[in-house]
């Protein structure tokens, strides 16, 4: 038994030897500001990541803008007008000419305005325009057989695609930040908690791959959500029986998707089932609260009692009016925000599945689905920007996890007793020192010493191998490898954006 227990410590204390590699602590006081360290002081300088970051570029924002919504408006239009032409609806010219004409430049926002202005009604507004840039018989086939709301929610439809489409790029960035960053830190030791106290030895870059995965699975559900958006052109008419399109009624229905790039349509009417919507919200929802949950973990982490992280603010920025000593959190307290505020919007669009008869309209979903994409936009932009200004104080992190004295380790400590003292038996005498180590505040290993049974059990200097909590660190770096490597692989099969007609 003496053998094996001095080869054991032999192992231990081979394994708490740095390695070549092995990630330095900075010597500076990372828990400053940048503008205020002097890189040239530190023997080893502070992680600067190179990954790119999201940049404001209000993508979803235009995605949702009138003007976007008209142009998707008019290329329905003209993807009907091709459709039934096809299918011997409509004469072939006045398909063309449809076409031709329904285009944004075609279409001002003024003339629209001042249209809307005397009728009063989006819909015939903008068709009243475009038919000024047709000839008579080719203005009488614009909208043949159709209705506002089918036209209104394809185009719903259409954003959402392209909203979805932004989103997956987005996360696709962000997924590279914390790849970097977590294998940066893949070994670097911190304390892990559950329930707020004190748990186990984990490295801070295992604690980075649990948002990679998430973040993985996120892109994954939007890609899951953007099958059934496409399958969600709708051309059913006001109740759903297509009177208006007539006898061909479904098939021009799945060439006017097929015109658009698309697969074919649902068969049931869904003007009243706004589960896809819901869906896309809910998506979003959980986004948010992702990204909340990082925001929180950073926001405690840098507590002045914990310090393990620092949010730096750009340079000439200030934490405090009256303690100049305080680096506040900022964007980290925005994701907080935005965990709350988002799933409230998602909760408007998921009371509209609650919908009266054939259809209503009374929750105006579209608005709401408009608003909580631009808030997820804005959302994902302020993490990445939090990842790219994250800064880790290993030192801190090595102070954190003497914290408890060394009682951390007491699985450690139990597992090297069993052979001789039996499970059951190991764990109740730890148990029973570290109730009495409340009172004392013993450390672990003076508790040990202080017990002749327990400390006789221990060969010379494998106590100290045991009591090192850099290596009792399990599998975390081979999780994050393995997890950084799923993710690189999930890569190559994201959805990819194509132009459509």
């Amino acid at each position: 038994m003496k053998a094996r227990r001095l080869l054991l410590c032999l192992v231990l204390a081979a394994c708490s030897e740095p390695e070549a590699d092995t990630h330095v602590a900075p010597e500076t006081d990372v828990s400053a500001p940048l503008t205020e360290r002097q890189p040239e002081e530190a023997t080893a300088p502070s992680f600067l990541p190179q990954s790119p970051v999201l940049s404001p570029n209000r993508e979803i924002e235009a995605v949702f803008s009138t003007a976007s919504l008209n142009a998707q408006v008019l290329r329905l239009e003209a993807a009907l007008a091709r459709a039934q032409a096809a299918e011997g609806v409509i004469p072939q010219s006045a398909a063309d000419a449809i076409t031709a004409a329904a285009i944004p430049d075609n279409i001002p926002q003024d003339a629209i305005d001042a249209e809307y202005a005397v009728v009063r009604h989006r819909m015939v507004a903008l068709l009243n325009v475009l038919r000024r840039s047709l000839d008579e018989d080719s203005a009488n086939y614009l909208h043949y057989g159709a209705t506002t709301v089918d036209l209104y929610d394809s185009a719903a439809m259409l954003q959402m695609r392209e909203a979805v489409f932004a989103l997956i790029e987005d996360l696709r960035v962000i997924e590279l930040q914390l790849i970097e960053l977590a294998d940066q830190y893949k070994t670097t030791p911190m304390i892990g908690r559950t329930l707020g106290q004190h748990a186990l030895p984990i490295t801070f870059g295992k604690k980075i791959s649990g948002y990679i995965g998430e973040n993985r699975r996120h892109i994954g559900r939007l890609g899951d959500l953007l099958g059934r958006i496409e399958r969600s052109i709708i051309m059913k008419g006001a109740v759903g029986s297509y009177l208006g399109l007539g006898p061909e009624g479904q098939r021009v229905e799945a060439r006017m998707a097929s015109e658009l790039g698309l697969p074919a349509p649902y068969p049931d009417d869904w003007h009243a089932s706004r589960d896809v919507f819901a869906e896309f919200a809910l998506v979003q929802s959980m986004m948010a609260h992702t990204w909340a949950r990082l925001g929180q973990e950073v926001f405690l982490l840098q507590m002045t009692d914990i310090g393990a992280l620092v949010e730096e603010r750009p340079g000439g920025a200030v934490g405090s009016s009256t303690m100049p000593h305080k680096v506040n959190p900022s964007l980290s307290e925005a994701l907080i925000q935005q965990g709350r505020s988002i799933p409230r919007l998602a909760e408007v669009v998921q009371d509209d599945m609650i919908n009266i008869f054939e259809r209503d309209n009374t929750s105006r979903p579209n608005r709401a689905v408009a608003e909580i994409a631009r808030a997820a936009e804005d959302m994902l932009g302020v993490a990445s920007r939090l990842i790219s200004r994250l800064r880790v104080n290993e030192a801190r992190m090595a102070e954190n996890l003497e914290l408890s004295r060394g009682w951390i380790l007491t699985q450690r400590i139990v597992f090297a007793l069993q052979d001789d003292l039996g499970r059951d038996a190991a764990e109740h005498r730890l148990r029973d020192l570290a109730t009495a180590s409340t009172a004392t505040g013993a450390s672990l290993r003076d508790a040990i010493e202080a017990d002749p049974e327990l400390s006789a059990l221990f060969a010379p200097g494998e106590l100290d191998a045991l009591l090192d909590p850099r290596t009792y660190l399990g599998l975390d770096a081979e999780l994050v490898d393995e997890v950084i490597a799923q993710a690189r692989a999930a890569r190559e099969t994201d959805p990819v954006r194509t132009e459509t007609p």
